[in-house]
């Protein structure tokens, strides 16, 4: 069973940067693609951005060109590098890991909070 810990979040300013880690055991990254989502306050939870074993990256159009996702299989850490933040960025952000070969993603992380002040 993979466990994940995110980090790295808190109160940012708009227009500033954060870089959140997520920290995987119980498993390697091998075959495992994750993601990142996220879940604003009085809104459902949304995609953010993902990285799959072949180093595919995928965003939500809302990030893109301001948001990276990457990974470091020998740390077994995911990051994701925000950039150019705005307000509407406010949520909690949380990791999550799934099978190449199954759909849904089977483990989450606890979530870290980011707050983007105007």
């Amino acid at each position: 069973q993979v466990q994940l810990v995110e980090s790295g979040g808190g109160l940012v300013q708009a227009g500033g940067s954060l870089r959140l880690s997520c920290a995987a055991s119980g498993r390697t990254f091998s075959r495992y693609a994750t993601g990142w989502f996220r879940q604003a306050p009085g809104k459902e939870r949304e995609f953010v951005a993902s990285i799959r074993w072949s180093e595919i990256t995928s965003y939500a159009d809302s990030v893109k060109g301001r948001f990276t996702i990457s990974r470091d299989n020998a740390k077994n850490t995911v990051y994701l590098q925000m950039n150019s933040l705005k307000p509407d960025d406010t949520a909690v952000y949380y990791c999550a890991e799934r099978q190449e070969r199954r759909p849904g993603y089977d483990y989450w992380g606890q979530g870290t909070q980011v707050p983007v002040s105007s």
